[in-house]
């Protein structure tokens, strides 16, 4: 009798432990979806690309690496570099070394002598400065001239003329970011691309980070970052987990709200992709969806192929970056990709 009863008790037992291994996967989310779609435009996005979902508590949900190409490989993500400046430009605001409303001109004097001494750090992250610039700003390679350097290039943007009073209208470009990373290299006394790598990319053990550039050219605040989709997945957590990762904070909760505050609307835009003008802007990205002027969904397109998704209110990210930069901009297809995924959660 004793030992009938064990050999049920057994069973039981077996038959519970099966139903718990079995529960996550019946549970786990169906990517068909994202596989087919993924596969019936492969030829648009290239043979080799990567494509990875963060999920909130520290899980990557889905990962798809084709041909020559892997999550560790490392790889330009143009104008995705924009939300890397602006959490830097929020780390030292944190830290008391600047703040959003400091003038240009305190920096760069350069500003003051052409009577632009109106223009702040915030103006700058949200291309609202109203400095005149040209209706261009796809990173078709180095534009700048050979042996220049980021405190060159910032110096000539303050000769440009003055196209608007700041905040009456938006501009997309590269001279806000560009601009806002030269004021910290002023206030810091260390070059950008370094001084992100020490406040930003080793505390997230972002390996394969940097804004350093290969050929010397200048480092560029606003497009010049390269990364492998396994180091921007530990951005993306910080981001959804409130500026926290690894038990340490990196950024302050206050400020991830502020890099997710609306700053510029679509009535005031006056150039910016098409594929965007339904969007309004925070601070570095677009933004997709909004509840009291704070987006629960911000999307940051790198215009040559990487671009990115950063989802508060379902709690996932991701970035779909190619090995190779791509001809055209594939923003409309990646709103497509981001629906689906969003459908998926």
């Amino acid at each position: 009798m004793s030992l009938n009863f064990t050999k049920i008790c057994l069973k039981c037992s077996l038959i519970a432990i099966f139903l718990l291994l079995l529960q996550p996967a019946q549970s786990q989310a169906d990517w068909s979806a994202v596989d087919n779609f993924l596969q019936t435009k492969q030829k648009e996005l290239g043979k080799d690309f990567v494509l990875a979902i963060w999920k909130k508590g520290d899980t990557v949900v889905y990962k798809k690496e084709t041909g020559q190409f892997n999550s560790k490989t490392q790889a330009p993500v143009s104008y995705v570099s924009q939300l890397f400046t602006s959490a830097l430009v929020l780390k030292l605001v944190d830290e008391g070394l600047v703040t959003m409303d400091d003038k240009v001109s305190t920096y760069i004097p350069e500003f003051g002598r052409y009577a632009k001494n109106y223009i702040t750090l915030r103006t700058c992250l949200s291309h609202t400065t109203g400095v005149s610039q040209p209706e261009k700003f796809m990173n078709k390679g180095n534009r700048w001239k050979p042996n220049s350097s980021l405190e060159e290039e910032v110096n000539i943007y303050a000769r440009k003329e003055i196209r608007r009073n700041p905040t009456e209208d938006f501009w997309y470009g590269n001279m806000g970011m560009n601009t806002a990373g030269r004021v910290l290299e002023v206030a810091s006394k260390k070059r950008f691309d370094v001084l992100i790598k020490q406040k930003l990319f080793t505390p997230l053990t972002m390996r394969r980070t940097s804004f350093t550039t290969p050929d010397g050219s200048p480092v560029e605040p606003s497009a010049s970052a390269v990364t492998t989709v396994d180091d921007y997945m530990k951005f993306i957590a910080m981001l959804l987990n409130n500026g926290s990762y690894g038990g340490k904070q990196i950024l302050s909760e206050e400020s991830v709200d502020l890099l997710r505050q609306v700053v510029a609307r679509k009535d005031i835009m006056k150039f910016r992709p098409d594929v965007m003008k339904p969007f309004d802007y925070a601070l570095g990205a677009w933004v997709l969806e909004e509840k009291d002027n704070k987006a629960g969904v911000i999307a940051c397109p790198g215009w040559e192929g990487a671009f990115t998704v950063i989802n508060w209110e379902k709690g996932y990210g991701f970035i779909i970056v190619p090995k190779e930069k791509l001809d055209n901009e594939k923003t409309e297809l990646y709103l497509q990709l981001n629906d689906l995924i969003s459908d998926t959660f």
